[in-house]
């Protein structure tokens, strides 16, 4: 049997893990981040104004966020709602305009036959977020409740139970 001595160092390295795999985690954040030059690099798709290009848990990387004067007609881009509340909205561009020597964008989502004053338009650069620059189709249902807790305990259990599993073959080897 081990005594508490030879426990210690184990558990040391097990946290050291641990904290390596959150900061593997955050490093990868930033590396998106900035590859991808947008501080809100990704989304989740939560409704149903662009299918069938898009759809609901669709997980979308947004790219090119300083890049608002060389959208084009067809892009699809993210942008916070122009009227009212902090809302953000994935559509595609269907005109663009100039008001006042500016730039204005019309968007409209891809299942709606017209653009929604207040929603879709006049979309200025403040509101810009950035081009969906790729799509990865349903991948945002591990991280809707309840399956996220399933999803991120499992994953945790998997560790957790490989490192016991280390540990276990190490004492039995000596």
């Amino acid at each position: 049997m081990l005594d508490e001595r030879s426990l210690l160092p184990t558990v040391i390295k097990n946290v050291i893990v641990f904290v390596l795999g959150i900061l593997i985690i955050i490093s990868l954040y930033h590396y998106i981040e900035t590859e991808l030059d947008n501080p809100l690099p990704f989304f989740i798709i939560s409704s149903d104004t662009m299918v069938p290009t898009l759809k609901i848990n669709d997980v979308i990387f947004i790219g090119d966020g300083n890049s608002f004067n060389n959208t084009k007609v067809g892009d699809i881009i993210v942008f916070k709602k122009p009227a009212g509340e902090d809302r953000i909205i994935v559509h595609r561009i269907s005109e663009i305009t100039l008001e006042n020597g500016m730039r204005v964008i019309i968007t409209k989502g891809d299942a709606s036959p017209v653009s929604i004053p207040g929603v879709d338009f006049p979309i200025k650069d403040n509101n810009f977020i950035g081009k969906v620059k790729l799509v990865i189709p349903s991948f945002g249902v591990i991280f809707i409740p309840p399956l996220n807790y399933a999803f991120f305990g499992t994953i945790i259990s998997i560790v957790g139970f490989a490192i016991y599993m280390y540990e276990r073959k190490k004492t039995l080897q000596k």
